[in-house]
C-alpha cells in the first residue's frame, strides 16, 4: 500500500511524495486524512533543524501530530466502522520514511487506541484537537492553578484563555507584541507587555516558547507565584535567582496532552464549552506544502495553517 505524504528531507527541504505504508495488524485502522495542521513548536523546529536531539528523530520524516479524517478499513476488534470521523496525532506506519509523527498524509495505518472519535462537522477545525488538548492538560489536575496572565496570543495562548473561562475562572489577561495577534480575544483582555502596570500575578502561563523573558516574568508575580513554562523550549533555560528567591517563585513544567486530554477535550467541544472557531486563518491544499510551511513558521499573522488532503492523489 501506498500513499502521497508531507517529506521532510532536510532542514528546510521539504515536498509531497509517495511512501510504502506498513501492512494493518489486528486492531488497526486505515483513515484517509481531510485535514493536518502545521504545528509552529515542534514541527518548526524540525523544519529549521533547532530540534534538540529527540527519541526516534532524524529525517527523512513524515512530520504532523494534528490530523482529522475518516476511516477506511477497520478490524472488527476495534469497535470502529468504515465511515467514522477521527482525530489521528500522527502515525509511525512508513516502511522507508521516518514516522516520529506521521500524520501529514493522504492515508496512515495506526492503532485504534491512539485516535478518538470527532463530530465530522468540526471539518478542518477537527485537526486542533491536539492543540487543544496541550492546552487542556496544562491547566487540568488538582495541584494546577488557572492563569491570570498568558504570554503570546498565537492559537495555543488563545486555547488557554477560553479554557480558562470555560473552567470558570476570571479572565486572564494576556500579552503580546504583535499588532497581527492582538485582535480575536473572546472575554479576555490582550494588551502590550509595556501597557501592563501589574506586578501581582499569582500564576503566568508562557505560550511563547520564548525563555529569554523568565526574569521579566518572574518581576510580575506576586509572593509564592507560579510561573508554567507551556510552550517548547530548544535553549537551555536560565533566570536570575535573586529575584525568584525573594518570590519564593514556583516553576511548573506543562508536557503534551494524555489520551484523557484528547477524550476531555473532545468532549468540551461537543458539548459546547469549548469553541475552535476563528483559530483557522490558513488553509490550503496539501499540493502546496512546502510554501504553506514556510508561510506557517515566517508570517506572524498566521495563526494556524490547514492543509486540505481532500483532493490530494
Amino acid at each position: 500500500m501506498q500513499t502521497t505524504a508531507i517529506i521532510l528531507e532536510a532542514p528546510k527541504k521539504l515536498g509531497l511524495g509517495t511512501v510504502d505504508l506498513t501492512e494493518p495488524a489486528k486492531g488497526d485502522l486505515v483513515v484517509d486524512v481531510r485535514h493536518s495542521g502545521i504545528s509552529t513548536g515542534t514541527e518548526k523546529l524540525f523544519w529549521s533543524g533547532q530540534m534538540p536531539p529527540f527519541p526516534g528523530m532524524g529525517y527523512p520524516l513524515v512530520p504532523g501530530y494534528e490530523a482529522a479524517g475518516e476511516v477506511v478499513e477497520a478490524d472488527p476488534s476495534t469497535g470502529y466502522a468504515i465511515g467514522d470521523t477521527v482525530f489521528v496525532p500522527g502515525a509511525n506506519c512508513y516502511k522507508d520514511v521516518k514516522g516520529l509523527f506521521g500524520g501529514a498524509t493522504h492515508r496512515l495505518i495506526t492503532a485504534a487506541d491512539r485516535v478518538v472519535r470527532i463530530d465530522p462537522a468540526l471539518g478542518a477545525e477537527g485537526a486542533l484537537l491536539a492543540l487543544a488538548a496541550t492546552a487542556r492538560h496544562a491547566i487540568a489536575g488538582l495541584d494546577s492553578r488557572l492563569p491570570e496572565l498568558i504570554v503570546g496570543h498565537g492559537v495555543f495562548g488563545r486555547l488557554l484563555a477560553r479554557l480558562t473561562i470555560a473552567a470558570g475562572g476570571a479572565a486572564p489577561t494576556v500579552w503580546e507584541i504583535d499588532e497581527d495577534r492582538i485582535a480575536g480575544a473572546e472575554g479576555y483582555q490582550v494588551i502590550h507587555p509595556d501597557a501592563d502596570e501589574r506586578r501581582d500575578y499569582t500564576c503566568i502561563y508562557d505560550a511563547s516558547g520564548v525563555g529569554s523573558l523568565l526574569d521579566q516574568l518572574v518581576m510580575r508575580l506576586a509572593k509564592h507565584g507560579e510561573i508554567v513554562l507551556a510552550g517548547f523550549y530548544p535553549e537551555p533555560l536560565q533566570f536570575a535567582f535573586p529575584p525568584a528567591f525573594m518570590k519564593e517563585a514556583r516553576f511548573r513544567i506543562a508536557a503534551e496532552w494524555t489520551r484523557d486530554d484528547l477524550i476531555a477535550t473532545r468532549d468540551l467541544i461537543d458539548h459546547g464549552a469549548l469553541s475552535l472557531a476563528g483559530l483557522i486563518t490558513h488553509s490550503v491544499p496539501a499540493s502546496e506544502a512546502a510554501n504553506a510551511y514556510q508561510t506557517a513558521f515566517e508570517d506572524p499573522a498566521c495563526l494556524k495553517m490547514i492543509l486540505n488532503w481532500e483532493n490530494a492523489a
